[in-house]
């Protein structure tokens, strides 16, 4: 979906009405590698350090996961699809994100990897086995790449609600009640990260992993100074994927910020919520349908304070469609829902953040005052 910029002083592309107000103005970031050094497939699981696998456990199953496998040092969640685990928790003495791991497409771009980085392609300690290749992306993030020997089979699935609509009648002598069940997890869907160096762990993403960007956001009288976040998907060519695979945005802090399960549908997303809060976990943010995505979602604290969205009917893109440009804004997250709540947002002030904050502004990044101010401005816009 090529355009062409008569008057740089005007944005107004194809893209309204698509997926984002605007398109790229001249010279602004292409989205994407000329010559990336392999492509990714997918997101292929998360991997985090907690102290209590037992409790972590307990909250995965309570917000939809299955085991995978379970040993004194860690534990694999999955989904009900065949394939990949979605998540490791490995127990450490504190709670930490570790990193994400990326699907290779083929065994042979593991090699590709290794030979360009520097790496070593060595043995996965996962179920199903295969090799893997552990790098490090500028914001120091590890980010793993794995080729799988054996995929996790499917499991049974949590079907969808029967729906009528209008004259269209597809349900007759038979009343609606979905279960009161966790949200039955399907896939790992993406990962949203923070960062000091969001241009150069952007273009690393691309480069590196051949990743394309869906939307970015710029701030609001700043967008000649580049885009502050990105929504990144995988290139499978003409195969439509996820609007965004990873997320990634500039901020004060570096590391993880959310993660999203697909489950079925809407039922299934509200009756799985209230399944978590019968069993008292705290909501951070939902119901609601976001603008960029379009996904429906609901976000959830565990008991370690992580972040975790179940999700449901997302954008699917094919490689054709190019970048969507639009300002930050929190009311620009969602078409209908409540507010964004400050607790989703990451704007309640602590002195662990304010230091946070003060350390970022004194090093060597690419947060700044002015960046620092057009950030909050976004948050309460």
């Amino acid at each position: 979906m090529s355009q062409t910029h008569t008057d740089e002083t005007d944005p107004r592309t194809a893209h309204q009405d698509l997926h984002s107000e605007e398109g790229a103005l001249r010279g602004e970031h292409p989205g994407r590698s000329r010559n990336p050094l392999i492509k990714v497939a997918d997101l292929a699981w998360l991997e985090f350090q907690k102290p209590d696998l037992d409790r972590a456990e307990v909250f995965a199953r309570d917000f939809g996961f299955g085991v995978a496998a379970r040993s004194e040092s860690a534990l694999w969640l999955r989904g009900t699809f065949g394939g990949s685990p979605c998540m490791v928790i490995r127990r450490g003495r504190t709670s930490r994100f570790i990193g994400p791991a990326f699907r290779a497409a083929e065994r042979p771009d593991l090699d590709r990897l290794a030979r360009a980085t520097g790496a070593a392609v060595r043995d996965v300690h996962a179920p199903g086995g295969g090799k893997v290749v552990d790098l490090l992306d500028p914001s120091g993030i590890p980010v793993r790449v794995v080729h799988r020997a054996e995929e996790l089979p499917a499991l049974p699935e949590q079907r969808p609600l029967t729906l009528n609509f209008g004259t269209d009648h597809r349900r007759t002598n038979a009343a609606q009640r979905p279960s009161r069940e966790p949200s039955r997890i399907q896939r790992l869907g993406h990962a949203v990260l923070e960062t000091r160096v969001f241009a150069r762990a952007l273009d690393w993403y691309l480069d590196t992993l051949g990743m394309i960007v869906s939307d970015f956001h710029f701030l609001d009288g700043q967008r000649e100074r580049g885009p502050v976040m990105a929504f990144i998907r995988c290139d499978q060519g003409s195969v439509a994927v996820d609007h965004h695979t990873l997320a990634m945005h500039l901020g004060p802090g570096t590391g993880y910020v959310h993660s999203a399960y697909q489950v079925t549908d809407l039922d299934a997303i509200a009756a799985g919520g209230e399944y978590l809060a019968e069993r008292g976990y705290r909501r951070s943010w939902g119901i609601g349908r976001h603008i960029l995505g379009s996904q429906l979602f609901d976000y959830w604290r565990d008991p370690d304070h992580f972040m975790l969205e179940h999700f449901a009917d997302g954008d699917l893109f094919s490689h054709e469609v190019e970048p969507g440009w639009s300002p930050m804004s929190a009311s620009g997250l969602a078409q209908w829902g409540p507010p964004a709540t400050r607790d989703f947002l990451g704007a309640n002030p602590s002195p662990a953040k304010i230091r946070e904050v003060l350390r970022a502004l004194r090093g060597d990044n690419e947060l700044d005052p002015a960046r620092l101010l057009g950030l909050m401005k976004a948050m309460n816009s």
